[in-house]
Order: C-alpha cells, then structure tokens, then sequence
C-alpha cells in the first residue's frame, strides 16, 4: 500500500513538472514571438568578431521560441570591453539583447583593470562558437623576418585595445624575454590591422586568428607576404606543427606557467553572453537556440564560406572555464599583473 501511494505521488509530481515546463516554454515563445533581439558586436565590422556575430543573427531566430527577428549592432572599442560594460550596465534584463566580446576582454576584471566595470562570473554565458589559435605574424618587409629576430630587432604591431592579446602578449615577451616589440593601438578590427600592414603603418600583427589567415589570406601564404612567428594557444595548430607556441619561448617553468595562465581565454574564443539578471527560462532557450544554430547546416555552409571554425561549447561549460581560473593562485594572478601594467 505505501508502495502504491508513492508511485501515485510521484506520478502525479511527474505530470505537474512536465506542465510547468510546457507552461516555461509557452510563455517564453509568447514573449520572444514579435520581438526584435540585439547581438552586439564588440568590434568594427569585417573582423572574425563580427562575422561570428553576423552569420549566427541570420539563422538563430529559427530556433528561437517565437522565432524573433534577430539583428547585429556593432559596438566597437577598448579591444570589447566597450560593449562588456554596456551589457553589464545599461543592456536590458530581458533576453533581448546579447553580445560577443574579446575573450581577453572577460578576463580583465581579475587582472585589476579598473576600466572593466563588470563581473564575468555574473553573466549568462549562451555558449562559445570557436577555439582560437592566434598567431604572431610579421610582413614581408618588415625588420623581423624570423623569431630570434624579436630579441634583437625592433617589431611594430598594430592593436585594437590597450587589453587585447595583440598589446598584452607583446608586453608579457618584452618584460620575462626582453624582446622588443611596440603596439600601436586604436584600430577598430583586425580588418583594419591588416591593412595598416599593407600600407607600412605597423609591421605586423600579432594576435590575428590562424584561421583567417588561412582561409582569407591565402594568397599572402602562398606568396610569402607574410612571416608566422609563434603561436598563441595552449596547443599547437594541426597545420602548424613547426611553429612554436608562445610557451615554447620562455626558459623558465614559471615564465611558461604565466603564458598558460594568459591564453587560458584562447579556449572560450568567440564567447557569447546577455547580462545578468536575466530569467533563467530566456536564457535557457537562448542556450539552446545557439546550440541548435551551431549545427544547422545553413550556418555551417555560411560559416565556411566565409572562412570561420566552429567548435561549440556551452554555456555551461564556459562558466567553469571562468571559475576554473578564478581560483588561479593569487601569486600568479599577481604576477600577470604586475607583468601586464
């Protein structure tokens, strides 16, 4: 008998769960169904950024509750921490408005950046689209044609923000390798890096993605305009096994320790968020949705078409990533500091 009367209690626990959760996802398609949803963009258009931003906007709304009208707004400047503090502060709570920014840009809040007015453990991550292998690269004409020749030769490198990897890698080299290298901030993309290098404005650029190299600059590859210097990743590209990691540079154990702990980030690479706040029911069908649109097989034509990798991680697992490296040990957030100012 009491065996019975648990069955029918869990039975009827069972319907009443499944009824809220039929309820959840009427009222979030009764919500998003009319409604215009915002990707903000933390950088100029044409850049890996904003293509990442722009394919996923044509074809999430699909999958999407409601299936809202999905749009992009470019927000550029301070290498993303212009849109990261807009959505901490002034983006609505609504689900109707999430953004992609630099993956360096989330970590700066822990490197003492006090321009960086948010919590990164407080947002919602949606999902990650891309696992980055940036590389160091040097034109053709330029006085570093080899990577020895960054500890002797000066190297000019054009950047986005003060915080982003193409300024904080470089500082990291000079100060534990003493190598010699100088950024020139304030491009809006890394469109725009690569065609002051064209022009003789910055002799390189040294955080640009391997990947859009490769597939948007191949004739620069196949006509040597370029020199790759060194890799930036916690692993090795499969197409460049010949090209040493940034790690690789460094000689001492805790030089290497604190290059990992810097491109820790290259893991979440293209990571998509809304601010906190937001009803958990919206941001699990924004999860979702993002989820579904990394697999449709429209996105993923476009997105090869247009020269992008994509490797889903989720929400979820981008929050752990964050964690993990919060408890980092203090000596060596101490340290990046030190090192970064």
């Amino acid at each position: 008998m009491r065996t019975e009367i648990r069955l029918i209690f869990m039975t009827v626990a069972a319907i009443i769960n499944f009824g809220d959760m039929a309820f959840s996802q009427t009222n979030v398609a009764d919500f998003y169904r009319g409604k215009t949803v915002r990707v903000l963009i933390g950088f100029g258009p044409g850049g890996s950024s904003s293509f990442y931003g722009e394919i996923l906007a044509r074809y999430m709304g699909r999958h999407m509750p409601g299936n809202p009208t999905v749009i992009t707004q470019h927000m550029p400047g301070a290498g993303g921490l212009t849109v990261a503090n807009y959505v901490n502060s002034r983006s609505p709570r609504d689900g109707t408005e999430f953004a992609i920014t630099s993956r360096n840009a989330v970590f700066e809040p822990l490197l003492g950046n006090k321009n960086a007015n948010f919590d990164a453990l407080k947002f919602n991550w949606i999902g990650n689209a891309n696992i980055e292998n940036s590389i160091c690269i040097s034109w053709h004409t330029a006085p570093v044609q080899q990577t020895k020749d960054l500890l002797t030769r000066e190297y000019i490198g054009g950047g986005t923000g003060s915080d982003s990897l193409e300024v904080s890698m470089p500082k990291v080299l000079n100060q534990i390798l003493g190598t010699k290298m100088k950024v020139i901030t304030g491009y809006p993309s890394s469109v725009d890096i690569l065609l002051a290098m064209e022009k003789g404005e910055v002799q390189g650029f040294c955080g640009i993605g391997w990947t859009y190299i490769k597939l948007r600059k191949a004739d620069w590859l196949a006509s040597h305009k370029i020199n790759i210097l060194f890799q930036m990743a916690l692993n090795k590209h499969p197409d460049l096994p010949d090209v040493p990691l940034a790690q690789d540079l460094a000689g001492k154990p805790e030089d290497r320790a604190l290059i990992d702990f810097l491109l820790t980030p290259q893991d979440m690479g293209r990571p998509f968020f809304t601010p906190p706040e937001v009803p958990p029911e919206r941001v699990a069908a924004l999860r979702d949705a993002f989820a579904k649109t990394l697999e449709d097989p429209d996105f993923m034509r476009e997105a090869d078409k247009a020269g992008i990798e994509v490797q889903f991680t989720s929400g979820e697992d981008v929050h752990k990533l964050l964690e993990r490296i919060h408890k980092s040990p203090p000596q060596l957030i101490e340290r990046a500091i030190s090192v970064l100012r």
